[in-house]
């Protein structure tokens, strides 16, 4: 009983101090929390943060990429994306012409649709290369790419702002304030020689395309064309005025059908058949001598006439009648081709037609 009492009398010592001990530490813990709130704390923690990524080498940060800068609309700010490094920067982003030299198969449509440009802007841009003759293209040669839909021109002696604009049918406005062009608007001033952008503008063709042969006991004359043509006694045969696709694909392969390329490239291999689109007379069987390497034309005796061309070798002769689908030739490369397709167009009454507006 003694004993119990001296363990009691021993804690009732000690208990207050303890007591007041815990008091004293929350007290002291509520006060920290008061001055030095965990938001203050974590604010502290990233701004220290910031300072000691500030000190650190500026090359540890950012790899020498060479990235083009972006400039980020305000509201979007806050917005992060993972840059795709391996991405191809889009051609509507250049403000300069760049050059690109001519690949096997290439076209002057695929050409253009590489750097997101008109087929035509590639024309202007390379006049002194293809003579605005898409069939004049060639592997090896180098060509100007300019970096935006319109004309590539390089200032003459005594050019003014505002007769390059009226013959290119542009404002003086769109050529000063184009940023490739790179003018002081205070003071613009262009060398002769000197190349510059005309955003929008644009020019009529010099076509270079085989002539409609005449029907009839005309003939061809083989001095422009040459040797296919020959003179017709008899008129053999005649269309249905419907067509077929004349290869077996009906895939398209290099130049569509646009202003500077007036017929459509399907796809065809080396000594695959091409047949007659439709029956008729041949008027021209051979080679031809404006590129078009060896050539077919049908005149199908109701308006309408198909072209066939860059063939291997023709299997009918000039003078000949043929029937819708047979074999008129095969396929090739030969004139002006940088791959093997058909080139086929499609004409009535002399005019020129979007074939894919005739075929099934």
């Amino acid at each position: 009983m003694d004993d119990e009492k001296k363990q009691n009398n021993h804690l009732s010592e000690w208990l207050p101090p303890i007591t007041w001990g815990i008091a004293a530490a929350m007290v002291i813990f509520v006060c920290f929390l008061y001055f030095f709130p965990p938001s203050r704390l974590q604010a502290a923690a990233i701004q220290d943060a910031g300072l000691a990524l500030e000190s650190m080498p500026t090359q540890t940060l950012q790899p020498n990429l060479n990235l083009p800068e972006i400039d980020t609309p305000a509201e979007q700010q806050g917005v992060g994306r993972v840059p795709d490094f391996e991405t191809i920067q889009s051609a509507r982003s250049r403000t300069n012409p760049i050059g690109y030299v001519v690949e096997p198969f290439d076209s002057i449509f695929g050409i253009a649709n590489k750097f997101n440009i008109s087929p035509e802007t590639v024309m202007w841009a390379n006049y002194d290369v293809l003579n605005d003759n898409p069939d004049m293209l060639s592997v090896g040669q180098e060509l100007i790419i300019p970096p935006v839909n319109g004309v590539l021109y390089i200032w003459q002696e005594g050019d003014t702002f505002k007769g390059v604009a009226a013959k290119y049918f542009v404002t003086e406005e769109e050529i000063l304030l184009f940023t490739g062009n790179n003018f002081d608007l205070t003071n613009p001033e262009v060398e002769p020689g000197q190349m510059i952008m005309i955003p929008g503008g644009y020019r009529e063709f010099v076509q270079w395309i085989v002539p409609t042969i005449p029907s009839g006991k005309a003939g061809v004359s083989t001095s422009i064309l040459g040797p296919g043509g020959c003179t017709l006694n008899s008129w053999p045969g005649y269309g249905s005025g419907t067509f077929v696709y004349p290869t077996a694909s009906r895939r398209l392969s290099g130049n569509d059908y646009w202003s500077g390329h007036l017929a459509i490239d399907l796809a065809v291999g080396i000594g695959d058949p091409v047949f007659a689109s439709d029956g008729g007379t041949v008027v021209y069987a051979g080679w031809n001598a404006s590129g078009y390497g060896y050539m077919v034309m049908i005149d199908h005796g109701n308006g309408y006439q198909t072209l066939y061309a860059h063939l291997s070798r023709v299997s009918v002769s000039c003078g000949s009648g043929v029937y819708q689908g047979q074999t008129i030739g095969y396929g090739g490369s030969t004139g002006n081709s940088t791959g093997a397709h058909l080139h086929f167009e499609v004409r009535f009454m002399g005019g020129f037609l979007n074939p894919w507006n005739v075929l099934p």
